[in-house]
């Protein structure tokens, strides 16, 4: 297999269908807002939808590790801020 089992994860999600290179923008609020269309609207995740967008962001982020340009790692972080707010989980 020449691509990394997380990259197929991310990008073949059986929990989310995710918009095309969602975690490669450089807008906080456009990627929350995405993870949290797609959370709503799958019929397929096992977690409520917060829990399944958060999952999923997070899941990128550890799995890019050390690859992920610092910028490009604050603006995910700062994304799950947005995703908390879009949700009313300010305290999560």
């Amino acid at each position: 297999m020449s691509e990394k089992w997380s990259q197929d994860v991310t990008e073949h999600s059986d929990a989310l269908d995710l918009e095309e290179h969602i975690f490669e923008s450089d807008d906080p609020e456009a990627i929350a807002r995405s993870l949290k269309r797609s959370a709503e609207s799958s019929d397929r995740r096992k977690a409520e939808p917060y829990r399944s967008a958060m999952s999923m962001l997070t899941f990128y982020i550890n799995r890019a590790g050390k690859n992920l340009p610092e910028k490009q790692k604050k603006v995910l972080e700062q994304a799950k801020d947005e995703l908390r707010k879009l949700f009313g989980r300010d305290n999560d």
